[in-house]
């Protein structure tokens, strides 16, 4: 697999771990909304890498859409990629060359969800507490993935379970930062999770891209 995917690849991993709620005491687990749109920058290697996507989230048809452009390794890359879990296999499409390759995904998908594993830290308001409207009430969690020895401080909304921001360390890739901005609640573009007309008659691949596994069965 192209290494240039690798902060896409994690970027995603990332959006589709964290989540988190309240109660009128104390934050207790819950799922995003099946439907989410919105924007995150990710972070790595103290800023040397770096990359902003967009994407589409649809945990009731099982489809992910990511386009993503940014650095890696001192080369800049641009990413549209296309995920469909009930079909098994993830599309990789350039528009401009009209290219489209396709890998299978053996991954089954999980709705995002707060880790079994996680701690609750605090509950904190970002921005003003002065008055109404001034700042955003957010509870922020930590926990340990296993499967990669890593750590993870995630802070979502108190009310929505909208991911805000994601500390994320593996002996790997140490600290990969991740924000979160413009979630919309929904999809208003679903004509996104069909593969554009250039990617029929592709014959899939025998690369599997299965990262997802280990993350979504915590």
């Amino acid at each position: 697999m192209n290494v240039m995917k690798s902060l896409l690849l994690l970027s995603l991993v990332l959006l589709l771990i964290w989540t988190g709620s309240c109660s009128a005491q104390r934050p207790r687990r819950c799922h995003t909304p099946p439907l989410l749109s919105g924007s995150m920058s990710v972070s790595a290697r103290e800023g040397q890498d770096w990359a902003i996507a967009k994407y589409r989230y649809d945990a009731i048809g099982q489809r992910i859409r990511v386009w993503e452009f940014g650095t890696y390794e001192s080369k800049s890359f641009h990413l549209n990629m296309l995920f469909l879990f009930r079909e098994h296999v993830v599309y990789s499409m350039d528009y401009k060359n009209r290219t489209c390759q396709k890998n299978p995904l053996q991954s089954a998908f999980h709705p995002s969800h707060i880790p079994r594993n996680a701690s609750w830290l605090a509950q904190v308001v970002l921005g003003g507490s002065s008055a109404p409207g001034e700042g955003l009430l957010v509870n922020t969690w930590t926990g340990d993935v296993p499967e990669t020895a890593g750590k993870y401080v995630a802070t979502v909304t108190e009310f929505g379970c909208i991911p805000v921001s994601t500390l994320y360390y593996t002996p790997q890739s140490g600290w990969v930062v991740t924000s979160y901005f413009n979630a919309v609640t929904g999809i208003e573009d679903p004509e996104q999770f069909i593969p554009p007309s250039f990617c029929d008659g592709v014959e899939t691949e025998e690369e599997n891209l299965d990262f997802f596994s280990g993350f979504f069965s915590l």
